[in-house]
């Protein structure tokens, strides 16, 4: 069944770029977690190698000045832990393929060159946009189907029921905190620290999977 998903919309032209960053790195965590999940279920993939890219955008938004990185050779290396969704029949793939999109827009973002104060250009911002929106989806189309589960095949799932269970209000919630959170926080080192604990207290992913 297929449900038209309410994306996220966050006024994400009042970030700056490394604020920008921070909150792309911070859905990151969020969803890292489903890539490993499936990685380990499908024997695919190096979730290693994606838990180090996510690293290295750390250590650079911590002291961009000392960390210097070379996007397009790691958006080569993350582009052959990318899934096909049609060589596994199971639901895993599409969150674990979300995740890869959204740290393939996470290494274009960086690559953006900053834009000065309120000179800002759309077109800059389609990356936040699309990393909000991936990491929006993986939970909408599991909560779809969770609730296809819990009610009836033949059910009609209304985005209103969607939008009300507790996983999408956690992944609404968290997003609309993180982005109030990061608008009037410093750019440094403890603001990265911050963010990160902001994300992971629960101690799961977007989807409800339990951290290592």
């Amino acid at each position: 069944m297929d449900i038209i998903t309410v994306a996220i919309h966050l006024p994400f032209a009042k970030l700056s770029h490394w604020q920008q960053i921070t909150f792309s790195a911070a859905l990151l965590e969020r969803m890292l977690p489903n890539y490993q999940m499936f990685s380990e279920s499908a024997d695919f993939g190096d979730a290693k190698l994606l838990r180090n890219q996510l690293d290295i955008i750390w250590q650079w938004l911590g002291d961009s000045r000392t960390v210097k990185i070379n996007a397009d050779a790691q958006l080569t290396k993350l582009e052959s832990q990318t899934p096909d969704p049609e060589a596994f029949d199971f639901f895993g793939v599409f969150p674990a393929l979300d995740t890869c999109m959204a740290l393939t827009a996470l290494w274009q973002l960086m690559q953006i060159k900053p834009a000065k104060k309120g000179k800002i250009d759309p077109s800059d911002l389609e990356d936040v946009q699309s990393i909000s929106r991936l990491s929006h989806n993986s939970v909408s189309y599991y909560v779809e189907l969770l609730l296809i589960e819990e009610l009836d095949d033949e059910a009609e799932i209304s985005q209103e029921q969607i939008n009300e269970h507790p996983l999408m209000q956690w992944e609404i919630a968290t997003q609309n905190e993180l982005f109030d959170f990061l608008q009037f926080a410093a750019i440094d080192k403890r603001t990265c620290q911050l963010a990160k604990k902001m994300v992971l207290s629960e101690g799961m992913s977007n989807l409800g999977i339990e951290i290592e």
